[in-house]
Formats: structure tokens, C-alpha cells, sequence
């Protein structure tokens, strides 16, 4: 993020909270997994095709060993396994690291694991770091998931009691918005002034309640 961007989120924040008691915490990190079992998974599917193909066709097998010995000889079970048995590893250390390229990577991943993933991370985070450092637990984060494109708004037990999910709506809508056109910050404080629209509407400021969260974007 660029610091404009900072500077957009971090004045978007302080003007929402200004008029509520809520707390609102922005995050936004590079992915929300490294997705090793999908890449291992996917390797291992690789790594099975030498199997298959001479399960199907075992002459294709006993030809490649023949070619590897001269043709002088008949090769041996036990030559024609070790050879199937370095070509299933082989196979599998290219395709991991091949499929370990993020691009790659992020097309092998089916979409409901990432929204998963990110769905976790991002009760992860809120438990940690914002349900946990707010005493009247009005705490609401936005958090943005770059590698998966998905963002996610968790809140509170009190603020969802009176606000449920689908108040965050226009919010979220916002923020989508302006990350197709590649304005994350532009995006971020839309939808943190508009988080702070229900939170004021719900929970109007009254001057009590600390202020218990950065008023600041978290990058991770």
C-alpha cells in the first residue's frame, strides 16, 4: 500500500469513530495461506500419471526400460520398477515446485477453499487482535485479502445482535468498487466510513468508551 493510501484509511477511520463508540480495525495482508496442501496435492495427481500409464499400457514401461539398457537385454522387474519409481519422484519435485508459484498456484486453488482460508484468517485475526482489546466489545474489522481478491467485515457479538450482515452491504460493495480499478485505499476508507454509518446509527458516540484500537491500516 501506498502511504497516501495509509494516510486515506487512517483519516477515514478517525472521522467514522468520531461518531460511535465502535472500534473499527483495518487489515489488509498479502494472502490469508500458503496453501501447501493444495500444492502437494496437486503434485502427488501428477506424480501418479507414470503409474496410470503403465497400469493402462504396460508395454510403454518395459519399452522406455529397453531403450535405457541398449536393447541388448531383456530388463528386469526390478529395473522397470526402480526406474517407474524415479520417474513417479521426479515428476512430483518438478510439479511441486512448478505449482509453487504463486500465479500458478492461485489457478490450482479451487474459490471455496479460498474463501475459507480467508473466512478463518480473518475470524483469526479479529479474535486476536480486536475482540480481545475491546472491553465493550464493539469492535468491528474489515480485512482485505490481496492474493485471493476477497475481503471480509467481522464484528462483535453486540454489534451483530443489533446489526447483522447484511448491513455491511454497501460497505463491501465499495470496497469492491474500487479495487476493480485498482484503488485499494480509495476502497478501504469508502467502506470503513460506511461501517462507521451502522456503527453510529447503532452504537452513537457518547464519549465514554476509549479509544482501544490503532486508528491506523495494519499490512501484514
Amino acid at each position: 500500500m501506498k502511504p497516501e493510501d495509509r494516510a486515506k484509511v487512517a483519516a477515514a477511520i478517525k472521522a467514522a469513530e468520531a461518531k460511535t463508540d465502535g472500534e473499527i480495525s483495518t487489515i489488509v495482508a498479502a494472502s490469508s495461506d500458503s496453501y501447501g496442501d493444495v500444492v502437494f496435492v496437486a503434485a502427488a495427481l501428477v506424480a501418479l500419471l507414470p503409474l496410470a500409464v503403465s497400469a493402462a499400457w504396460p508395454g510403454v514401461l518395459e519399452s522406455g526400460a529397453k531403450l535405457l539398457t541398449g536393447g541388448w537385454e531383456e530388463p528386469t522387474l526390478r529395473f522397470m520398477l526402480t526406474l517407474l519409481t524415479i520417474e513417479t519422484a521426479c515428476l512430483f519435485l518438478i510439479a511441486w515446485a512448478v505449482f509453487r508459484i504463486a500465479a500458478i498456484r492461485t489457478v490450482l486453488t479451487p474459490a471455496a477453499i479460498e474463501t475459507r482460508r480467508v473466512r478463518r484468517r480473518a475470524l483469526m485475526l479479529f479474535r486476536t487482535g480486536t475482540e480481545q482489546r475491546t472491553l465493550s466489545k464493539t469492535g468491528v474489522l474489515l480485512y482485505l485479502s490481496l492474493a485471493e481478491h476477497r475481503a471480509e467485515i467481522v464484528a462483535d457479538a453486540a454489534i451483530h445482535s443489533r446489526a447483522p450482515q447484511e448491513a455491511w452491504g454497501e460497505a463491501m460493495a465499495a470496497l469492491i468498487a474500487a479495487l476493480k480499478d485498482n484503488r485499494p485505499g480509495d476502497g478501504i476508507a469508502a467502506a470503513v466510513e460506511r461501517i462507521g454509518a451502522v456503527l453510529a446509527e447503532h452504537f452513537p458516540y457518547t464519549g465514554s468508551d476509549p479509544n482501544e484500537l490503532p486508528d491506523r491500516l495494519i499490512e501484514l
